[in-house]
């Protein structure tokens, strides 16, 4: 659409330029002529035409000139109309292309929007746009998350104070970093005094700790460099490398692949039946669906099942869906302040953490 904008520009500075050149012409010859009188006494009928009878073709000529100058410079302003409507019309037809180019996209997102509820909150900048509606269901309540990345700075994933077997609440990591958002990550595990990340983990493309095959119903999850959802088992570092991974953790188990709900492992059926849950899932246009599921403690009276959050991730459209850690860690903070109710009955200090940046 541009380039055809721009040839009709150039066609019209063709078709103009003559009569430009015309009007330059004509206006550079438009001078007064003088000349000093001399008497030629008695032999007046040997004078030479007057200087006037000399002038009077070349003045009947301007006069011609200036009429036809007059004749090109209405031409130019006819032109110069038909040029702005005609690009006034150009731009009338890009402006509509692209609203119907974006038409299917917001349609999608409108329907998606729609299934998830009324949203009970939103930003939206240049980065992104998140917006956070309530769960309420029989069993449970909670809050989802959807986010439209905008920007490769939208979204991060940090280590407890940016230091390997470091920890720090959610909201600790979100006031540190000026996050607008934040959601707890992958997985963990304490040693000596510190809380290491659960296997594989990636922060800024580099493995903090080497890349460990998946085991027990582990996997990764984690964005690529074109802010995409990545995830699942994978037995080599090559076979994750194909994929770019930016940042991601580790936990279990798999909820949700193309559409199609998994088998959950017996172990992850029982080891609580229903407990606080925080999910990480995909639209079809790659924006994110975050699932923080609250419950009173961890002694699986109350909260979510996985078959539950399955049933979720079916209803509200996703695609693919994967566990994160749960518990006293599910924690979502929206613009600065801890939405949900965590379990602990306080904030927990974990090893990683989702951030959001407007």
């Amino acid at each position: 659409m541009i380039a055809t904008v721009q040839r009709f520009n150039r066609t019209l500075l063709l078709a103009v330029a003559p009569f430009v050149g015309m009007l330059i012409w004509i206006l550079a010859a438009s001078f007064s002529l003088q000349a000093p009188t001399i008497d030629w006494g008695n032999d007046a009928a040997d004078a030479p035409p007057s200087l006037a009878e000399q002038a009077s073709p070349v003045l009947g000529d301007l006069d011609e000139a200036a009429i036809i100058a007059k004749e090109i410079s209405a031409s130019m302003k006819k032109v110069s109309e038909l040029y702005s409507k005609t690009n006034s019309s150009m731009s009338a037809i890009m402006t509509t292309a692209k609203a119907q180019v974006n038409r299917p996209a917001l349609i999608y997102d409108k329907r998606i929007t729609s299934r998830l509820g009324t949203v009970s909150d939103s930003v939206t900048t240049s980065n992104l746009t998140a917006q956070l509606f309530r769960i309420r269901a029989q069993k449970f309540s909670g809050y989802a998350l959807k986010v439209k990345l905008k920007s490769a700075g939208a979204m991060n994933m940090v280590l407890g104070k940016d230091t390997f077997g470091g920890s720090e609440t959610t909201l600790a990591a979100v006031k540190r970093t000026g996050a607008i958002a934040g959601v707890n990550a992958g997985g963990f595990a304490d040693s000596r005094g510190k809380r290491y990340p659960l296997s594989t983990t990636v922060v800024n493309g580099k493995y903090v700790n080497g890349f460990e095959a998946s085991f027990n119903d582990l996997f990764f999850v984690g964005l690529n460099d074109k802010l995409e959802l990545i995830g699942g088992e994978f037995s080599s570092k090559e076979q994750l490398d194909r994929l770019n991974p930016k940042f991601g953790a580790s936990f279990v188990p798999v909820l949700r692949k193309n559409g199609v709900n998994l088998s959950i492992p017996s172990k992850w059926q029982t080891s609580p039946v229903r407990a606080p849950r925080t999910v990480i899932a995909n639209y079809k246009d790659d924006q994110l669906l975050f699932l923080v599921i609250d419950g009173r403690d961890e002694n699986g009276s109350s909260g979510a099942t996985l078959e539950e959050i399955q049933l979720l991730l079916t209803r509200y459209g996703a695609i693919d869906g994967y566990n994160l850690d749960g518990g006293g860690s599910s924690t979502l903070v929206f613009k600065g302040r801890v939405v949900n109710s965590p379990s602990d009955g306080q904030l927990r200090p974990l090893a990683t953490n989702f951030l959001f940046f407007k």
